[in-house]
């Protein structure tokens, strides 16, 4: 008889997960703080987006690889996933102690520029190295009835990391530490949140590597074989054809749903300022002390957002129906979107982004739930989920190219935008139900 994967106590899920914390810690910190270090350095703020394409781009490029080639890894005791996250989060230590200082160092402002823009490319592909092993142990080391509770513990590490990541800043600029600096040297408040992320990063990705220990190549052909052995030979070690086109087709069926969420939250991260900027300082110039403050206050609406998601995050693994935990957690994402541009009191803002944190819980757990589940037995889950990666960096370039063109189309209003990130949701959400969430074909 050959031997299943166990089901794992909750502090082991929770040890696989860990330093997930410490990872989006330092997500956060480039995800808040990046326009604001390149502005700082004095880029023209027409040209602040063009930053944002980035990250995905690196995502893309990075997390396929990574998956590839730790399919084929085994390190003894550091296993096959580990090695990538201890390379992964030791590159970011030491450039997230270097981008904040991009204009400390001299240099001219094109030299400054460069460094900087240098030092982004680093941490983006750093932080995807480090960001896709905790993924694909999950896949590799939970079983199907346990992974959506592995991912739901994994969102709400996410999230949790998320708001300690936006917090920082403003934290810190409490407790004394100067929030200005010269002309372009960013603020020591900036520069000390992200050594703290980088300490907290390693600490936390040392605590996973301490009290994580992967399946070795023999246990993992074994629980292959189990899983792919109904209907085969019980030598069976990797999946069927029809498992495998069962499983493409899952693929792309979750990754349509993708296109749709991702696209609506980079709409938000786009447009956010603008908007608040507009219904709740007033203002549309970029230079008013007005839309600054709005500025301030995205990074506290985006607090508020990962509360609602770590809080979501914890009620969803109570739905016996995954889809229908997906699809109403991105309608609730989708009204909170649309009732952004029609609030007037920032407080209140608290509200919607609140709801949208909701939809942002599913699409951190759900999809890769579905996913793994479809893909478990196979020998090559890694390279799965590396690929799946593409499912979120793909909608994020393709709405960033085509942002201008539709916010000319609907009148330069950026409110506009986040109501069709709204409607991008609600169109996902029911997309979600074409989604074949079933036991494979034998």
């Amino acid at each position: 008889m050959l031997k299943t994967k166990p089901d794992l106590k909750f502090n082991q899920l929770w040890n696989i997960s860990f330093g997930f914390f410490g990872v989006q810690i330092a997500y956060a910190l480039q995800s808040a703080n990046i326009s604001r270090i390149f502005a700082t350095l004095g880029a023209d703020p027409h040209n602040l987006s063009y930053f944002w394409i980035l990250p995905p781009l690196m995502g893309m490029v990075v997390q396929p690889l990574v998956g590839y080639f730790s399919d084929k890894t085994w390190l003894g005791r550091f296993g096959r996933r580990i090695p990538y996250l201890l390379i992964g989060a030791l590159a970011a230590v030491i450039v997230m102690c270097l981008l904040p200082n991009a204009g400390s160092f001299g240099l001219t402002l094109a030299g400054a520029m460069i460094f900087g823009l240098i030092a982004l490319m680093f941490l983006d592909t750093s932080i995807n190295m480090a960001m896709q092993p905790f993924k694909m142990m999950v896949g590799d080391m939970v079983n199907e009835k346990q992974k959506a509770k592995a991912y739901s513990i994994q969102s709400f590490l996410c999230n949790a990391g998320s708001l300690v990541g936006y917090i920082f800043p403003f934290l810190f600029t409490a407790i004394g530490i100067a929030n200005v600096a010269p002309e372009g040297v960013v603020p020591d408040s900036v520069k000390w949140s992200f050594y703290v992320g980088a300490a907290i990063l390693i600490l936390c990705v040392i605590y996973t590597i301490s009290n994580v220990k992967e399946y070795t190549p023999a246990e993992m052909a074994e629980f292959n074989a189990a899983a792919n052995a109904d209907g085969q030979s019980e030598n069976a070690t990797e999946m069927s054809s029809a498992q495998r086109k069962h499983a493409i087709k899952v693929f792309f069926e979750v990754g349509l749903v993708q296109f749709f969420c991702w696209a609506a939250f980079m709409y938000m991260w786009t447009y956010t300022n603008g908007t608040i900027a507009d219904t709740v300082w007033g203002t549309t110039d970029a230079a008013s002390e007005g839309y600054q403050q709005a500025g301030n206050w995205v990074g506290i609406l985006f607090a508020v957002q990962a509360i609602g998601s770590v809080l979501w995050a914890v009620v969803l693994p109570q739905f016996k129906n995954i889809k229908v935990a997906y699809a109403l957690s991105l309608v609730i994402g989708g009204i909170g979107f649309a009732m952004v541009p029609f609030i007037h009191n920032q407080y209140m803002l608290f509200v919607p982004y609140f709801l949208i944190g909701f939809a942002w819980a599913a699409m951190l757990a759900m999809p890769f739930t579905l996913v793994t589940n479809a893909f478990e037995g196979s020998s090559r889950m890694g390279t799965a989920l590396g690929l799946f990666n593409c499912t979120i960096c793909i909608p994020q370039i393709i709405a960033a190219a085509l942002g201008g063109v539709l916010l000319a189309s609907m009148g330069s209003v950026q409110g506009n935008m986040l109501l069709l990130a709204g409607i991008l949701l609600v169109v996902g959400a029911a997309c979600v139900f074409i989604i074949e969430d079933k036991k494979r074909n034998k």
